[in-house]
């Protein structure tokens, strides 16, 4: 009683230094023996305040178990251990090494403790240095480091540590059997497994589960009826491992023979119906299962969601009793991939909670259907509320900068992704390299591109058809030819993009001779999309007639953008009669692509068949087929503004008009006519110039200008062609205003510098 109120006393007493981790002063100081207090203190209540810590830090109550480590009159080996085991519970591996590193004595429990902590704060370095310096080792200490090395990968110093150990238990046996199995090395597993008999049943689940994730079902039945023991794991391996690998009727036959069908059984027939596409018989199962959990819910709603029934996955979400985050994911996922973004939205403010998976879903779902500012404000909301982005979040937020042309908001994340340590490797890399290229900015495409360590074929596709987009194309080809010297073996896609930067830029000789040799070489046989290239190149060239020949040579029949390459290549070149032949030929194969009713208008309004014009106008009605509006859009203190032609909406409509004005003016002393041949109306001159002054992308330009500092290049997009009108205004206000203007339409990139443009007017 007297020991107690005496500890009482001291510890209410006593203060918390603001330090979490006692001095070595602290720890070693001797009392005044008129205060000390060892003598009178009995082994009994050191146990007890060591339970009191144990308690605290089980609990989360760190600076609890602090207070009563500091008021402790005397503490032992077992107090330090209680404090580090919970600092390192509790994820402050930091405090728990300071106060290990201030032990005035440590046990093999201490070094123990702290070799776990290593191993567990994924610091194998560290770990080994720790367990080099220990005094004196035990199984535990060997089956930990046996263990870091196996969990992260490194088999070969697990298998060292096994080899080296005095002593080893059925937990050093099934680590180096767990890591070659883990790690893909099943035939060394099997090795391992062969030079002795008294395994556990954990042993036989552990390879035969191995074999089961390789498809080698054989060699796992073979383990599974050599076993004299089994347990419902054993049971539950086979059964998912022929589920999962569609022997249906096996797995059931199983199931049927199983001894304890427990909910994970059952569940893998459920999975494995769904997987394979049978969801009528996952339902009757389903609804057979005598208790389900989550994961079983789970299975069948992510059925009916791939069969995009979300009506029935609906109801079967409500009525789920033991939701988690994995299914408000999976309905989140099948209402954005359905195109229902609202209905997304709806399930995505419901979420008790969300992880990284559920942010990544909605961004997808709005940039996948056409909200992309959107995407990228839900992006920035993620990155504000402290959300840890991942590289999938990374790489949809690139994409969708990519889509919208959001170059700034695009280089924050590239920053973010560099602070985050993901800006190596293809995967993020290439995320970048599309994102740089999509948004104008070629340059730093090529910075990135360079910065790829490890290239994959689609960071040279993509950087071919960065280039070829952009009309770089013997830029386009000097990566090419690096991409061989690299030795990496050119696919269909890279023939695209080559064909493409050679189309671009009028290199039909270099065209034409990668076209017929890309059998011998490469051994790809040409498909539609290399057919479509050859002849957009010959076309654009005015080679018409090549162009016509080669189509009639094609081993299949053209389809819609091989004749409206053929189309194109016609209005180019005026040549009306091909024109007709190429748009009847598409609106037999497309009846409803609007954009080959423009260009065949486009085609008569230039020869001034105005009738017939009115006749295509008609006809579009009749079949009712809508032309796409077009609209330009522009980002501009990471806001994307959108015009449309005339438009009268934005906020700073009477500047930009006015200044469009005085640019008009300016350019008419320059030499500029108006190609009013192209305004699909017939009317006045003057009424066509007018319509002209006022297309959705001068309006962007022309906002841009005035909007942001002098000298800093435009970038501008727009969802149709440009018109040649356009065309040739940009090339004369880039020379005005003293600014580059890169102009990114549904075909290619044009980038404006001192009255000229990149295409050199081949487009």
């Amino acid at each position: 009683m007297f020991i107690t109120r005496r500890f009482r006393q001291f510890h209410t007493h006593y203060q918390l230094t603001p330090n979490p981790i006692p001095s070595k002063k602290s720890l070693t100081q001797k009392h005044n023996p008129k205060n000390n207090l060892k003598n009178i203190i009995s082994d009994s209540d050191i146990v007890r305040w060591n339970v009191e810590i144990s308690s605290h830090m089980r609990n989360g109550r760190l600076e609890a178990a602090l207070g009563v480590f500091n008021a402790m009159p005397r503490r032992t080996v077992v107090s330090f251990n209680a404090m580090i085991s919970g600092y390192l519970n509790n994820e402050r591996f930091d405090l728990a090494q300071q106060l290990f590193e201030k032990m005035p004595r440590r046990d093999l429990v201490s070094w123990n403790v702290m070799l776990s902590g290593f191993v567990r704060n994924k610091n194998i370095g560290a770990a080994r240095e720790l367990f080099d310096r220990m005094p004196q080792r035990d199984v535990v200490s060997w089956n930990a480091m046996l263990s870091g090395y196996a969990q992260y990968g490194y088999v070969d110093e697990a298998r060292k540590v096994f080899e080296n150990m005095p002593y080893r238990n059925g937990i050093s046996w099934n680590g180096l059997l767990s890591a070659y199995v883990q790690n893909g090395r099943i035939e060394e597993a099997f090795r391992l497994f062969s030079s002795k008999t008294d395994w556990e049943v954990v042993s036989w689940n552990c390879l035969m589960g191995g074999y089961v994730r390789k498809k080698r079902l054989v060699d796992a039945r073979k383990l599974f009826d050599q076993m004299t023991n089994r347990d419902a794991v054993s049971w539950n391996i086979m059964i998912s491992g022929y589920a999962q690998n569609g022997d249906l009727f096996e797995a059931s036959r199983l199931f049927e023979e199983s001894p304890v069908r427990d909910v994970f059984a059952w569940t893998a027939i459920v999975s494995g119906y769904v997987q394979h596409g049978t969801l009528d018989e996952a339902r009757i199962v389903f609804d057979k299962m005598p208790v389900k959990n989550p994961v079983s819910w789970n299975a069948i709603i992510a059925g009916y969601v791939q069969r995009k029934r979300m009506d029935v996955a609906s109801e079967l979400f409500e009525a789920m009793p033991c939701r988690n985050v994995s299914s408000w994911n999976t309905m989140l996922t099948g209402y954005a991939q359905s195109g229902d973004v609202e209905q997304a939205k709806f399930i995505f403010d419901r979420m008790p909670q969300r992880d990284t998976i559920s942010w990544a879903a909605m961004i997808a779902g709005y940039a996948q259907n056409g909200h992309g500012e959107e995407a990228l404000q839900l992006f920035v909301e993620m990155k504000r509320e402290g959300e840890r982005l991942s590289r999938s979040s990374y790489t949809c937020g690139l994409s969708t900068c990519a889509e919208i042309a959001a170059l700034e908001l695009g280089k924050q994340m590239h920053g973010g992704l560099v602070k985050s340590g993901f800006e190596t490797g293809c995967y993020v890399g290439n995320a970048l390299l599309v994102m740089y290229s999509k948004c104008g900015s070629i340059e730093e495409a090529y910075d990135v591109f360079k910065d790829i360590q490890q290239k994959d074929i689609v960071s040279w596709n993509t950087m071919i058809a960065g280039y070829a987009r952009h009309g770089f194309g013997k830029e386009a080809l000097v990566i090419f030819e690096s991409m061989k010297a690299a030795g990496i073996i050119p696919d269909d896609v890279t023939m695209v993009g080559v064909l493409s930067a050679c189309s671009h830029t009028g290199l039909v000789e270099r065209g034409t001779e990668y076209f017929y040799k890309m059998n011998e070489y490469y051994g790809i046989t040409p498909n539609s999309k290399h057919y479509t290239c050859m002849i957009d190149l010959l076309g654009r060239a005015g080679r018409l007639d090549e162009a016509q020949n080669l189509m009639k040579t094609m081993p299949f029949e053209p389809d819609g953008a091989t004749w409206g390459a053929l189309l194109g290549a016609s209005r180019i070149h005026g040549n009306t009669e091909l024109g007709e032949k190429a748009a009847k030929m598409i609106f037999e194969l497309e009846p409803e692509n609007a954009g080959m009713y423009v260009l065949i208008s486009n085609l008569y309004a230039a020869s001034g068949r105005w009738g017939d014009v009115r006749n295509m106008r008609l006809k579009m009605r009749d079949k009712g087929v809508k032309k796409v509006p077009g609209y330009s859009w522009v980002e501009v203190q990471n806001k994307v503004h959108t015009f449309s032609v005339g438009d009268s909406a934005h906020p700073e409509k009477d500047k930009i008009y006015a200044f469009l004005e005085e640019l008009d003016f300016k350019m008419k002393q320059e030499g500029y006519i108006s190609s009013t041949k192209l305004v699909l109306h017939d009317v006045e001159e003057e009424e066509k110039e007018h319509m002209l002054k006022y297309h959705s992308e001068k309006l962007a330009v022309a906002f841009a200008i005035l909007s942001t500092p002098s000298g800093r290049t435009i970038r501008v997009m727009k969802n149709l062609r440009v018109c040649e009108d356009c065309h040739s205004a940009f090339k004369l206000i880039s020379k005005i205003v003293g600014r580059t203007i890169i102009l990114r339409d549904s075909y290619r990139f044009h980038h404006f510098t001192g009255g000229s443009c990149s295409c050199g007017d081949y487009w």
